[in-house]
């Protein structure tokens, strides 16, 4: 067959995505093998894939690849989550779009809705997934809203009320302005922002001095008309005189009292606070301890309420600018300043948040949080990179706070409790086990009416290892027995709080065991510039259109070989370039391997000899495979992966290939083709798990195979033993072209010239040069000659302890030579003087072992052996 000049992705891609899904490579069921076990951390039904997830996937799919390609059971499990916030609020704008305003349907019209809009938009992430290659078990796909999963989250919420964990009560909780939802304290980023700082007149009430003010600093100006206290601190001097006095609040003109409390730092601002209760937890903690009333003067869209008395229904921040222009004009503004804030924005929307006193449930941390730790800290899981996250997530659990699991909002699983007309609560799993409860009850007759909430989305993706495989709605079934506890979990680090140490709560709290042995934190990724990758600064690329530039392989070699283990990733399309290129690399082989395999019975003779090149090669195969594995069981990919294409490029392309390449029908050379086919396979499969497409569209190119022969599921071999010996003659010979090669170069001597090359190798590297017999005059173009006397007119050059003398017809740069000559002297005196000097510490001799002083002694023997010969060459010149 004809190959294309260049390897063209989409075709193949197409091509084995639908074989290896026909031939159900990655579906997984029970047996007898041991299983490894990964579920892909649920996306949002809302999305695409970003460039994160294209890391995460990527770094699951290596590993799941590379299990099943170990003898294990490979499971990956796909699915997707609800995400209450993000995706209420794309179906309300849809609606609107429409002009249907959701207050005017009811919640199953509004539900009803939101499921179409999910049947519409929810594939669009599972079409990317396939499309780079990730092989997941499709006939696994679990939503965070089937059934089984809706009854599971309904199932632990009764279960942790019954055991006290939940409870329901009045606190001030994280208010979300745009989504009209409660936010968990985790929902909740902070950011450093520019505000302003206004300091305004308090008048001080029936005071001695008619105009007598306490000034106020303030960055919520639109807040004045909520406060029902000033508070200043009780050893502050300057405002001692007004113990048992009140001052009027500005704007609304009501009077409220001073108050002492230590709580108060005299040297910020003023030294004085106004304190509104209803919109500063602080400020609400103080109110508590002095019975202050509370006024709520937002709305829960932050729009300000009839408490507030003015700016009725104008937005929080437009009230902020009418408030400061009222209070301009009443003289009570006296300055305002630049001030840098910390300010919380919502995760899902990016509104600023708002503290809001409100009636919500909770479930009680510090009881979860014990095991989880204790899991962690004593190894039970693995954190990968421990340095990195360990401190992190125990700095977390150590100081965990309630978890605030209710949302105003429809979609979501809907709190699992009812209330009777006294507001009697009743928890149950269904409003007939409610109705059971309410007849045993006092309030027996009267009517239930369930909680118009639904439940945090992070309470149903914690149970996600478990309840995928139905281990929550049916303890005893057969597939969750088999696959949990899961193998790894691998996730972003923003999300260490939210999920990570939620799963491994639940794991503990309703199975009494860790729900995954190990957790790999991928890093973020950021453009070359080091931002974060965002939609609105438009630095985030389409991984489609990544995919259709540069094809799959090539997005995957590009995210992994940028990704140091855990560290952020700058991302950059260069490294997608590379990934190209080495396809095309890839091709080329196969391209020369079949121009072998057309002309080798005709033109090529086989040569006995010694098959050093081939033999070199597979103990260099199998030591970079043991190195391999060392740093996949370490989770460092990108290294893994950086192992591998210098396998295939330096070592097979640019040394072996070039050994074993036939020269020409004058010049016989064993072509050792099977070998050379063997060790591409070889290489193939060790590079698959990162570069699926083409490796199995080369595999099935070398040669005609099986129908069941697949690259995917070919099982890794178990014997890697390798010859230290031959891989340290391997780096001999390839120093020994280098330095002649370069020789050549700096002696203007082209390659077609063909140079007279004698050697004497020191005794150690003797049989070694015997077994280059064959390879290295072909490779420098050279007749061949060993421990031959050599007049001194030939040129000399160094080889380790090696002497290469080199006799040629044209006149040779002996400038350039001696030059080279004194610098090598040079470093080589440098060397054997560290050397020296560390032999002559008598506490680096007292202290380090026996074997440590043979290898400096060696390293001083063999310094001052490479100075004689230098300086013998220096002589000859």
């Amino acid at each position: 067959m004809e190959l294309s000049k260049n390897y063209t992705p989409a075709l193949v891609e197409e091509k084995w995505t639908r074989l290896w899904q026909e031939k159900k490579y990655f579906k997984s069921v029970p047996d007898s093998r041991k299983p490894f076990t990964v579920t892909i951390p649920p996306p949002n039904v809302t999305g695409v894939l970003h460039m994160g997830h294209t890391l995460n996937e990527t770094v699951q799919d290596i590993l799941v690849r590379r299990a099943r390609m170990s003898g294990f059971n490979a499971c990956w499990v796909p699915g997707s989550d609800h995400a209450s916030i993000a995706t209420e609020a794309k179906v309300v704008d849809m609606l609107k779009k429409k002009g249907i305003d959701k207050n005017n349907l009811t919640r199953e019209e509004f539900l009803k809705y939101a499921f179409e809009w999910k049947e519409k938009y929810g594939g669009i992430i599972y079409s990317q997934i396939e499309k780079l290659g990730c092989s997941v078990d499709w006939d696994r796909v679990t939503f965070t809203m089937d059934d089984h999963y809706y009854k599971a989250v309904i199932k632990v919420f009764v279960e942790l009320y019954n055991n006290g964990l939940i409870y329901r009560g009045a606190r001030m909780i994280n208010w979300d302005p745009s989504a009209k939802t409660a936010l968990s304290d985790e929902e909740v980023e902070y950011k450093e922002v520019t505000g302003k700082l206004y300091y305004v007149k308090y008048k001080v009430a029936g005071g001695q001095q008619t105009d007598e003010y306490i000034i106020i600093a303030t960055q919520r100006p639109e807040t004045i008309m909520g406060d029902t206290a000033v508070c200043v601190n009780p050893a502050d001097d300057r405002y001692a005189h007004l113990k048992g006095m009140k001052v009027i609040v500005p704007l609304v003109n009501r009077e409220v009292p001073v108050i002492f409390d230590e709580y108060v730092d005299q040297a910020f601002g003023t030294g004085a606070l106004k304190i509104t209760p209803a919109h500063d937890i602080n400020d609400y903690n103080i109110g508590l301890k002095y019975n202050l009333p509370i006024i709520d003067t937002l709305n829960e869209d932050g729009t300000l309420s009839h408490a507030a008395e003015v700016f009725i229904g104008l937005d929080r921040f437009e009230a902020r600018k009418k408030a400061v222009e009222k209070l301009k004009a009443e003289g009570l503004l006296v300055k305002e300043e630049d001030y840098q804030t910390r300010m919380g924005f919502s995760q899902r929307t990016n509104a600023v948040v708002e503290p809001r006193i409100s009636t919500q449930w909770f479930l009680k941390m510090k009881e979860l949080a014990k095991p989880a730790l204790d899991a962690v800290l004593n190894g039970g899981i693995k954190i990968h990179p421990e340095e990195r996250f360990l401190n992190t997530y125990k700095y977390w659990l150590e100081n965990v706070k309630d978890w605030c699991i209710s949302r105003q909002l429809w979609w979501g699983q809907r709190i699992p409790a009812w209330y009777d007309a006294n507001g009697n609560v009743y928890v149950a799993e269904t409003e007939e086990a409610a109705g059971v409860q309410l007849q045993a009850s006092s309030s027996s007759g009267l009517q239930l009416v369930q909680d118009e909430d639904v439940l945090d989305t992070w309470f149903s993706s914690w149970l996600w290892p478990m309840e995928v495989f139905n281990g929550i709605t049916d303890p005893d079934h057969k597939d969750f027995n088999y696959y949990y506890p899961t193998s790894v979990l691998v996730t972003g680090q923003d999300i260490i709080f939210f999920w990570v140490s939620r799963m491994i709560m639940a794991g503990f709290q309703f199975k009494h065991q860790k729900p995954f042995s190990d957790v790999y934190f991928t890093g973020m990724v950021r453009d070359k510039l080091g931002r974060k990758m965002s939609k609105s600064l438009g630095n985030s690329p389409d991984l489609l259109e990544l995919i259709d530039k540069y094809g799959a392989d090539a997005v995957r070699f590009g995210i992994m070989i940028s990704s140091p283990a855990g560290n952020d990733l700058l991302f950059d399309e260069a490294s997608l370039e590379q990934g190209r290129n080495f396809n095309n690399k890839l091709w080329n082989v196969l391209k020369l391997i079949k121009l072998w395999e057309q002309r080798k019975t005709n033109e090529y003779k086989d040569v006995e000899e010694y098959d050093f090149a081939t033999e070199w090669f597979q103990s260099k195969l199998n030591y970079t495979r043991n190195e391999i594995n060392v740093l996949i069981n370490q989770f460092s990919l990108s290294e893994a992966l950086k192992k591998i294409y210098s396998l295939i490029w330096d070592d097979f392309c640019s040394w072996y290939i070039e050994w074993v390449k036939p020269l020409s029908e004058d010049r016989p050379h064993s072509i050792k083709f099977d070998k050379t086919i063997y060790f591409f396979e070889e290489l193939l499969q060790l590079l698959h798990p990162f570069m699926p497409f083409i490796t199995e569209e080369i595999y099935h190119l070398l040669k005609e195979r099986p129908i069941d022969d697949d690259l995917t599921i070919k099982q890794y071999p178990s014997q890697l033993n390798y010859n230290s010996n031959i891989l340290n003659e391997g780096e001999l010979l390839k120093r020994a072209i280098t330095t002649i090669r370069e020789f050549r170069s700096k002696n203007q001597l082209g390659n077609k010239n063909q140079i007279e090359l004698t050697i004497h190798p020191h005794n150690e590297n003797y049989e070694a040069y015997e077994k280059f017999r064959y390879i290295l005059p072909n490779q420098v173009n050279s007749t061949w000659a060993l421990n031959v006397a050599i007049n001194n007119q030939a040129s000399k050059i160094i080889v380790s302890k090696d002497t290469f003398f080199i006799k040629t017809e044209q006149v040779l740069n002996k400038d350039n030579q001696k030059q080279d000559l004194l610098k090598d002297l040079e470093y080589q005196k440098g060397f054997l003087q560290s050397v020296m000097k560390k032999l002559g510490n008598e506490r680096f001799v007292q202290n380090a072992k026996p074997e440590v002083i043979a290898l400096e002694q060696k390293k001083k023997a063999d310094a001052e052996a490479k100075i004689k010969v230098l300086e013998e060459s220096l002589a000859n010149l």
